[in-house]
Order: structure tokens, then sequence, then C-alpha cells
């Protein structure tokens, strides 16, 4: 465990609809296992719809990694003896012009099975709290390259483009990025996926 607890170290993070099981398998190097259920990951640039089963998380909110968040839920994954799985979710602030820029407002770790562990706040830590997700459907777009920030809003605005044209579908919660890959892979082969959380649309009244 320490040996692979020590790999897994160097983990930084920072467009027509398909059916999911039409989607085309991305060039990407694989570095970790997929929770238990998970859909594969998309084709570079484009936009899909995809549907993810309830599964079990550990995250820590308000900051990437530049404020330790990698390292507490890298702490927490150890002392627990929890394999480390790909991707890394990030949830992100979008830059809307009126002061608040894009950014990470949490990280988290996925548990490779929704029965490991047990939801709440970590003991030893607090800020890593354990986290039960319901069954998520997303419009999400694969993406190449670094792992910037400052490139969240343009994959972010192509997903709003894609639901301004889809009317059946509304955002059900924030945007988030799932990172697969490690310092290790260079920046022009890192493979990620945009995300915005999604449901559909209310019926109008009347109707």
């Amino acid at each position: 465990m320490r040996v692979a607890a020590a790999a897994v170290l160097t983990l930084t993070l920072v467009s027509t609809a398909v059916a999911e099981d039409a989607v085309r398998k991305p060039m990407m190097i694989s570095e970790a296992k997929l929770p238990a259920g998970f859909p594969a990951p998309g084709p570079v640039g484009e936009v899909l719809t995809k549907t993810y089963p309830a599964h079990r998380l550990a995250r820590v909110r308000s900051g990437g990694g530049g404020d330790g968040s990698f390292m507490k839920l890298f702490r927490h994954i150890e002392r627990n003896e929890i394999a480390m799985t790909a991707p890394v979710e990030m949830e992100m602030a979008v830059a809307d012009g009126a002061g608040t820029a894009a950014g990470t407002v949490s990280m988290a770790f996925l548990y490779g099975s929704p029965d490991t562990g047990t939801p709440g706040p970590d003991p030893a830590d607090p800020n890593v709290v354990v986290e039960d997700v319901p069954e998520t459907t997303v419009v999400s777009l694969g993406v190449r390259g670094s792992y910037r920030e400052d490139r969240f809003t343009e994959f972010t605005g192509k997903l709003e483009a894609w639901l301004a044209g889809h009317p059946e579908w509304v955002a059900a919660g924030p945007p988030r990025t799932l990172a697969y890959n490690s310092p290790f892979v260079p920046g022009m082969l890192k493979y990620a996926e945009v995300q915005i959380p999604i449901a559909p649309a209310p019926a109008e009244s009347g109707r």
C-alpha cells in the first residue's frame, strides 16, 4: 500500500449529443481504475450526455491543490487504506465578468465502491467530508491539454451553448471537471471531461 500511495502522491489537479453505448473511447493514458459502474471517458471535442451511478467520495471544499486540498485527501485515503481511482473531481466556479474568477471550489477523490467507508467528516481531519452522491446525469465534453483553470470558462461555455440548443434539459448543479491524468503525462496528452449536471426541463404549466 505504501508503494502504491507514493506513486499516486504525484497526482496533481488542478459536440452533438450521442448515446452512451455508441461513445468512442478517446486516446488517453489510463493511470487508475474507474469507480464501479462509471461510464467510460468520452471522445475529445464531442458533447454528449452521460449518467453516473450513485457513488461515494471524499471532498475538501473551498480551494484546489494550491491550498493543500490534494494532500488532505491523499492522507485521508492513505490512513484509511482506500485505493486511488481516476478521475479526480473538481467542482468549478465560472468567471462571470462581475468579479467571480474561474477556479476550483472543491476537490474530491472518488471511492472505488459506494460500500467503502462511512459518510461524514473524517475524524482525523474534519476538512475532509465523505459524501454519498445520487445517480447523476451530465452533459459532458472530453478535452485534451493542460489542466489550467483559465481554460475552464471556454469549455463550460460550449456546454452552455449546447444546453441553449436543447431546451428539454436544464442545468441541475455547478460545473465540474473530471481529471484523469497525473503530472507524469505531458500536458498535450492529458485528458479531462468538463461537465454540467442536468435534469429534464419542467413541463410547461397548462400543457
